[in-house]
């Protein structure tokens, strides 16, 4: 014969089993098959969309050596597959040289491929917070999912979808700077609980432009919200990794207290010198001219 088994139970099988209930399908349907790369394609509702170049040179090289150690899952499509998870296997598997690659095979509908593809997606370690809050949209808006069948299936708490979903309502500079890690999702949450778009901007540029952790960024929201509170009062005594630099500067340099008041808007603020006497005044006048 000169063939594996995956192999024959492939060939014999891509005319003949479509379904369930088709003779064969037992074996054909949940055991490891190798499947030609020339009769696999990429789905292209597939919610990853970029593939590292190097990330897949260095798996093609590992195949390479060990071959692919995780099947891929496909869906039977006639005489073809359709990839459900594991187009970047595929991928490399492909820049290795190979001509076959394990696989499981499922029968499912369309629905079922789209909802098997992003859940899939979603148990991914390397995506960002946009592309989650993506999945978890499409989830609910093209399988219809409610929020709490999605909680159950991915064992997320709905706190966590909606939170993730709402940073979707960002402008897309914002979802860029998520996406390209500028900003956290944190980041993006105290800034999308201001309800002005003009806020919303102006907060972002100053976590920008000041470095603010979360914790800064919340405080700072406060105040754009409601500049007399006491969270408010809180953001104004916070101060930026630069304003602490800057403080301790000035303090080694004039060897006084210093301290540094921020607005909490980055628009504006006040150096406060402490001196003891004329004498410590003069002092420091003296560094200053």
């Amino acid at each position: 014969m000169g063939r594996g088994l995956g192999a024959i139970l492939s060939a014999e099988s891509k005319a003949t089993v479509n379904s369930a209930t088709d003779e064969g399908a037992d074996k054909f349907v949940g055991n490891i098959v190798e499947v030609s790369l020339e009769d696999i394609y990429p789905n292209p509702t597939q919610p990853r969309t970029y593939f590292d170049e190097k990330a897949l040179n260095e798996l093609a090289q590992s195949i390479e050596n060990l071959g692919v150690i995780q099947p891929i899952t496909l869906r039977k499509d006639g005489e073809k597959f359709e990839i459900i998870s594991g187009e970047r296997r595929y991928r490399a598997t492909k820049i290795a040289g190979l001509t076959t690659i394990p696989a499981y095979i499922r029968l499912v509908n369309d629905q079922e491929l789209l909802e098997m593809a992003l859940v899939e997606n979603i148990q991914r370690e390397d995506l960002d917070a946009i592309e989650i809050a993506l999945t978890y949209h499409r989830l609910l808006e093209e399988i219809g999912l409610t929020q709490e069948n999605l909680s159950q299936r991915i064992g997320k708490d709905r706190s966590t979808i909606t939170n993730s979903i709402r940073l979707l309502r960002l402008n897309p500079d914002i979802q860029n700077a998520i996406r390209s890690g500028e900003i956290s999702a944190g980041h993006g949450r105290a800034i999308i609980s201001l309800e002005s778009e003009e806020d919303q901007q102006v907060l972002f540029e100053l976590i920008i432009k000041e470095k603010l952790n979360v914790r800064q960024a919340e405080q700072a929201a406060a105040a754009l919200k409601n500049p007399k509170s006491p969270a408010a009062k809180k953001a104004k005594v916070e101060l930026s990794n630069n304003y602490k630099k800057a403080q301790k500067t000035i303090a080694d340099i004039l060897d006084v207290k210093v301290e540094i008041k921020s607005s909490g808007n980055g628009k504006k603020g006040k150096i406060v010198l402490d001196f003891k006497n004329e004498e410590e005044l003069e002092y420091i006048l003296s560094h200053i001219k």
